[in-house]
């Protein structure tokens, strides 16, 4: 299957929201409890400033998913290191998408300079842990229990990729 991968712009504020509030509401791999507002689409726009995303379409121009760099600190000192966050629509998951999403993403922050790549991953999000370990991502940090969501502890698992 052909994918275009375009930058995240104001265009898609509707489809990244309805992404996102898909894993608001049935997973653990966005960490809020509650929907958010299309509204909330300017804060992920926003935070991703001057680093790479992406939208991932298929060949209908139906977006399947999008993924965005951020900043991990806004120290000058930690400039070499960005964030990352990947959703992808769930009936489109496991072909593929994820990884062309995280290459272009990895691609753009080595154009960037970027030198280490972190992944903030709830312990319930299996999938998004093997995913990310299979992407060359490894653990190097864990918090435990410092999340909860529809009653349940979680751990935040950080896994790097140095690049």
């Amino acid at each position: 299957m052909k994918y275009d991968l375009v930058p995240i712009s104001p265009d898609y504020r509707k489809s990244v929201i309805d992404i996102f509030n898909y894993y608001i509401e049935n997973s653990f791999a966005a960490y809020l409890e509650k929907k958010v507002p299309y509204e909330f689409f300017d804060l992920l726009y926003q935070s991703s400033f001057g680093y790479p995303t992406a939208i991932i379409k298929n060949e209908n121009k139906v977006v399947l998913g999008f993924g965005m760099l951020r900043p991990h600190s806004p120290m000058p000192t930690l400039a070499g290191t960005a964030e990352i966050s990947c959703f992808i629509r769930p009936e489109y998951t496991g072909k593929g998408i994820g990884s062309t999403i995280m290459e272009h993403l990895l691609e753009g922050a080595r154009e960037k300079r970027l030198h280490c790549i972190l992944a903030s991953i709830s312990s319930l999000n299996e999938g998004s842990i093997r995913f990310h370990s299979q992407q060359g991502f490894s653990e190097c940090g864990r918090f435990r229990e410092v999340g909860k969501k529809h009653e349940k502890s979680f751990d935040t698992v950080w896994m790097q990729k140095i690049i």
